[in-house]
């Protein structure tokens, strides 16, 4: 019964899986690899989901779908897996996790993985594994636990990975090789065991037997004094690698059973040959003795003899890491070496023509790196040894400075020569003289400014030469004419300016040309016309080629009509900044071209209509140039399948310019500039599998509804991390979730209601007026009290004000304001009680409160204006209190009385007293050139405190007065009014 219930989660788990699948082809923190998918049965099945900041292990996988089978989940902050991690993920064959901050994995965690095949959680934080933790990975045949914190393993942790193969389990803690030996007892297919990097000081074991199919044991860099094991123990072990057990003496191996070893490692250890010999039975042959202690003569010469009297001849001979200086002919006693010296990292200086290998003919390969020679001499001497079946010889990582003439003249049949990563700065001209036979030659990461036409004219087999990164600058005529075999040439990371006009003559079926990182300036035909019908690889990377015509008449590619790869890429300084309508013409089978870090800024609308067979193509990395891509632009690449276009500042996704790319399968148009995407265009990319629009400042408007919608629900293209694509406008935001209900108004629906609600109203207000009249009519009758009683209060409020008026004026005024203004308003039989700042403003209050105050505690307030006043920054603070009274609050607090004319363009600055003026009437003190002075001012005393005592509350209409007396209108559209209930003149301005 619990079996089936488990069946019966599983599948509803994979069910919602595909469910969520469905819903949209993106994953928050995992992307599909594009490489995996190229045919819908290999759909979605390898996912990296590494270098991400997420912590949990569901937050990372969750959305992925049940069908991935490769899953790689390195480099991020997880620390734990819990139970039933990735029980959606059944048929997950591959599992990757190192580089984590892993330090607990629950019991359960790997539970329903059957058909997993690899699991790596190497360079963790693993110090305890859980006893079941492995008992649901039967088909499991790879584990790697490298670099975590293992003291121990559980007995029968492995009792259930049946098929286990290789295990892996270097640079721990683990002392207990018992523990070890008892846990892998059980595994029957183990082949390959890696314990190098623990603590384990000998082999002592309880009465268990390791699997009779492992043949690889490591033990490497251990503490072993002692192996301390059962005769048998090692019986069936055929590489065997104890080196850097630096305690373990030779003693330890006797009695232990060797005999199908096939390579021992005994570098860095206690252990004697002789001794060695004298107490085990391992064969001689199968020993690598380097870093034994072999330094000098008499130590090889006995090692020589001990290997002669036991054996007739040997494979190999390593004596790497024996701190050797010199060497004589200490190797002619050795047995017959059929295959090769290994004399690396020792400290020799010299090896001369090799003298110390006399009698040794059969030898096929010599190799002495990483020594201290300095040179190589020449070897074309009387009675010189010969070794006619040696075919490679490897001189790397030295000091060689100089290879004379006739340098290996000794060995006439080698087929590979190593001589790269020295200080070769002087190769002879005759150095390589008599390599009739060789076919590789690595002078690549030297020191050689030079080549002589004559330098390798003797090698006419050689294929493959690297010359990379030397000091080479001209390439002269002839230096190649004698390589007709050659296919692969390497002048990469040169200083290459030129070639002569038969510089290349003589390579006639060269395939591969790598010229990247020198300083050619231009591209001549002329050069490659030799290998026109053979070459399928140019790499023209970092040179210093520009085009500055947009019109040339002959592509310099025009006779490479089997090219293959092309790159341009970084070309320095500024790059190609344009690229010609013809510049690639006749380049019919060009599959893959690189054109990134060039800052193109043109790019011709056919510059690309003879790559019909264009399978790749990257333009990234121009953003200083191209912004509009012009139409019909990839018109003819048909053919393509991934195109890069990252950084280009491109503004247009036009059909017009990617619509003719059926077959594209690839797109990354990350780090572009473009505000929305035509889904049309996308629709016809009909073999569109993964599509990067990262770092586009899209916009979450009605603009792209419909991409949204697109990238939500497409189920054939992967958008990646698409979950984390901001809103432009609002980072807060995504883009596949933003609301776009707004975006869809149905008009019919709002008529609809509109039209009801209409035909609602025309039926119920006759039958409400029929059957409510009265009680409507009492309503309203009720609604006119409660308005009146309100009103009241209002007035009551009003009357209630601490002042009738507060007076702004600026100080330069106040002689007005003492002579004229108090005695007027509140002498003379007046009541008016106003608001003074220098007599009424508070003690020791703040200016901005007292003047706020004093605004709302009067029922009005009287702004005296002057040229001055209108400089004052404290009167027009106090002119905008009133004024928003007046606007916003709708009471009519507000007089205006000028003290003098001001022409209106000294007003136009001020536009909330313009504003105010054009709303309000307001008064002009009458100035001396009236006819009747005392007349006016009169008239003006009587309509201010007529002002004063009008309600605060503005009326529908306000009262137009017309002026007949003797201010003047400073505006030529000025209009004068009067009050039609009374004969008196007074003045007042509109």
């Amino acid at each position: 019964m619990a079996s089936l219930t488990h069946q019966l989660l599983v599948s509803v788990t994979i069910v919602l899986s595909v469910v969520q699948f469905i819903d949209g082809y993106s994953f928050k923190n995992c992307i599909e690899d594009p490489y995996w998918n190229t045919n819908k049965t290999d759909m979605h099945t390898k996912f990296s989901c590494s270098h991400r900041k997420e912590k949990s292990m569901y937050a990372i996988i969750h959305d992925l779908p049940p069908s991935a089978l490769n899953l790689n989940i390195s480099s991020n902050p997880i620390s734990h897996i819990p139970d039933k991690s990735f029980v959606h993920l059944p048929n997950l064959e591959y599992l990757k996790m190192d580089h984590n901050i892993l330090t607990t994995i629950d019991e359960l965690a790997f539970q329903n993985l059957y058909h997993l095949k690899s699991l790596n959680l190497s360079f963790n934080y693993i110090s305890e594994l859980d006893p079941s933790l492995f008992k649901d990975l039967n088909k499991l045949t790879f584990l790697s636990l490298t670099g975590n914190k293992l003291k121990q393993l559980p007995v029968n942790i492995f009792s259930r990975v049946f098929n286990l193969d290789t295990l892996i389990l270097r640079q721990n803690f683990l002392t207990n090789f018992s523990g070890v030996a008892e846990s892998v007892s059980q595994l029957m297919n183990l082949s390959k065991l890696d314990l190098c990097f623990n603590q384990f000081k000998s082999l002592s074991h309880s009465n268990v037997l390791l699997p009779k199919s492992l043949t690889i044991l490591y033990l490497c860099r251990n503490y072993l004094t002692t192996l301390a094991c059962e005769p048998s123990f090692l019986r069936r072990i055929e590489l065997l690698d104890l080196s850097y057990n630096s305690q373990l003496p030779s003693i330890a191996f006797k009695g232990v059973d060797l005999s199908q070893i096939n390579y021992l490692r005994l570098r860095a250890t206690n252990v004697r040959v002789s001794e060695l010999f004298n107490v085990s039975n391992v064969k001689v042959g199968h020993v690598d003795f380097s870093g034994m202690g072999l330094k000098n003569d008499s130590l090889l010469i006995e090692l020589c003899r001990l290997l002669r009297g036991r054996v007739n001849c040997i494979k190999d001979l390593k004596l790497g890491s024996n701190g050797i200086k010199y060497i004589n002919y200490t190797l002619s006693g050795c047995p017959d070496i059929k295959g090769a010296v290994d004399l690396s990292r020792n400290q020799l200086k010299s090896i001369g023509c090799l003298d110390f290998l006399k009698g040794q003919k059969h030898i096929q390969s010599f190799i002495a790196e990483h020594n201290h020679l300095t040179s190589l001499q020449s070897c074309k001497k009387e009675n010189m040894l010969s070794f006619h079946y040696m075919k490679e010889l490897s001189y790397r990582y030295n000091r060689i400075l100089s290879v004379s003439s006739f340098a290996f003249h000794h060995t006439p049949n080698i087929k590979t020569l190593k001589l790269n990563i020295n200080t070769i700065a002087f190769l002879h001209r005759n150095a390589l003289k008599g390599l009739k036979s060789l076919e590789t030659l690595r002078l690549d990461n030297n020191l050689l400014t030079d080549l002589f036409n004559v330098s390798f004219e003797d090698l006419y087999n050689l294929q493959i030469l690297n010359l990379r990164n030397n000091r080479i600058s001209v390439i002269f005529n002839g230096t190649f004419l004698s390589l007709s075999s050659l296919t692969t040439l390497d002048l990469g990371g040169n200083k290459i300016t030129h070639f002569q006009p038969s510089g290349l003559d003589g390579l006639k079926n060269l395939s591969k040309l790598y010229l990247d990182g020198n300083n050619l300036k231009q591209i001549d035909s002329e050069h490659y016309c030799v290998f026109q019908d053979t070459l399928k690889v140019l790499d023209l990377q970092r040179n210093q080629i520009s085009l500055l015509s947009e019109h040339i008449s002959v592509s310099p590619f025009m006779n490479l009509s089997k090219l293959h790869d092309l790159k341009l890429d970084g070309q320095m300084p500024y790059g190609i900044t344009l690229l010609p309508r013809a510049f690639f013409r006749g380049l019919r089978s060009l599959k893959s071209l690189y054109l990134t870090n060039n800052h193109i800024t043109y790019l011709a609308p056919d510059a690309f209509d003879d790559l019909s067979q264009l399978r790749f193509l990257t333009l990234g990395n121009s953003c200083a140039g191209v912004v509009q891509l012009q139409p019909g632009v990839f018109k003819n690449l048909r053919n393509l399948t991934k195109l890069i276009v990252e950084n280009m500042g491109i503004q247009n996704f036009s059909k017009e310019v990617f619509g003719n790319l059926t077959k594209l399968h690839i797109l990354q148009l990350n780090h572009n500039v473009m505000q929305s995407i035509d889904v049309d265009v996308l629709e016809t990319l009909s073999n569109l599998r993964y599509l990067d629009i990262r770092n586009i400042p899209l916009s979450c408007t009605c603009q792209n509804r419909i991409l949204q919608n697109w990238t939500v629900n497409n189920p054939n293209v992967q958008l990646i991390y698409l979950k984390n694509l901001p809103c432009q406008d609002n980072k807060k935001f995504k883009f596949h979730n933003f609301d776009t209900k707004v975006c869809y108004i149905d008009l019919g629906e709002y008529l609809f209601f509109t039209t009801a609600a209409v035909i609602f109203l025309f039926t119920v207000i006759p039958l409400l007026y029929v059957k409510l009249y009265w009680k409507m009519k009492y309503s309203y009758y009720v609604f006119r009290a409660w308005f009146s009683e309100q009103w009241r209060r209002l007035r009551e409020e009003e009357e209630n004000c601490k002042y009738d008026a507060f007076v702004s004026y600026n100080s330069s005024d106040e002689h007005w304001i003492l002579d004229q203004l108090l005695p007027n308003l509140e002498g003379n039989g007046s009541s008016f009680k106003l608001c003074l700042h220098h007599r009424d403003f508070e003690l020791g209050r703040d200016i901005v409160s007292n003047i706020v105050s004093a605004v709302y505690g009067s029922r009005k307030t009287i702004c005296v204006v002057s040229r001055n006043f209108l400089q004052s920054e404290w009167c027009s603070l106090e002119i905008q209190l009133a004024s928003y009274r007046l606007f916003d609050e709708h009471r009519d607090v507000l007089l205006l009385v000028f003290l003098e004319p001001i022409p209106e363009r000294q007003l136009s600055s001020y536009h909330r007293m313009r504003k105010i003026m054009l709303k309000k009437t307001y008064l002009q003190w009458p100035g001396s050139d009236c006819t009747d002075p005392a007349q006016a001012q009169d008239l003006f005393w009587n309509q201010l405190r007529r002002a004063l005592r009008k309600a605060s509350r503005l009326d529908n209409e306000e009262e137009n007065y017309r002026n007949e007396g003797c201010a003047i209108a400073d505006r030529e559209d000025t209009e004068y009014f009067v009050n039609q209930t009374s004969d008196e003149n007074y003045y007042l301005l509109p």
